[in-house]
């Protein structure tokens, strides 16, 4: 399972297996602030805020927390042109993108996973009428029912990994005409159990 800055076009994908980093993650709130830095690059809490619809104070707390577990860090001065007003330093992820098992903690993940999803989806759909129409015209939520093997669903995600990856708004820079995109990936068994479709 995973969720997709780090030096333009280098990729920095990180497991996240210990307890306490899935624990990290599992929070709507510092998932979205990570998911916000992995794809507009260095941010201050204030701008985080704005981004995410939350308190600078919270967003700063949250960005400590993440900082805790290697995710994100303060931006060294002078590295960026953004050094904020001398209260605030601009945080940036460490990574680019992260996997997990899913095991109890990581099933936690996923659903908060999902909740953003379902989230980002609706909001979507809520301004629709105001999308410039050429994204409208290219933009969509399908669903597709497959009869599949485990392996050749194993290998339709490395083939699909390998089409997006080269999209990843962490390390793809900046491109003319280019905005950002939120595509999410679901691919699970609708049987109920191992013994199932025998």
């Amino acid at each position: 399972m995973g969720v997709d800055a780090v030096p333009e076009n280098s990729q920095s994908r990180r497991v996240v297996s210990e307890p306490d980093e899935l624990a990290a993650l599992a929070h709507p709130l510092r998932l979205d602030l990570l998911n916000h830095l992995m794809s507009d690059g260095p941010a201050t809490a204030s701008q985080c805020a704005r981004a995410v619809g939350d308190t600078p104070s919270n967003c700063s707390y949250h960005l400590r927390y993440l900082a805790r577990h290697g995710l994100v860090e303060p931006v060294p001065k002078g590295e960026t042109d953004d050094e904020g007003d001398n209260r605030e330093r601009p945080w940036r992820a460490t990574i680019t993108g992260f996997s997990f098992e899913s095991g109890p903690q990581g099933r936690t993940l996923a659903a908060i996973s999902l909740q953003r999803d379902h989230r980002l989806a609706r909001e979507y759909l809520g301004r629709i009428d105001d999308i410039d129409p050429a994204w409208r015209e290219v933009g969509g939520l399908s669903t597709y029912t497959l009869r599949m093997t485990p392996a050749e669903l194993e290998e339709l995600g490395k083939r699909l990994d390998a089409l997006i990856r080269p999209y990843i708004a962490a390390t793809r820079g900046q491109v003319d005409g280019a905005d950002l995109v939120h595509l999410g990936l679901n691919a699970f068994s609708l049987e109920a159990g191992p013994e199932a479709g025998r």
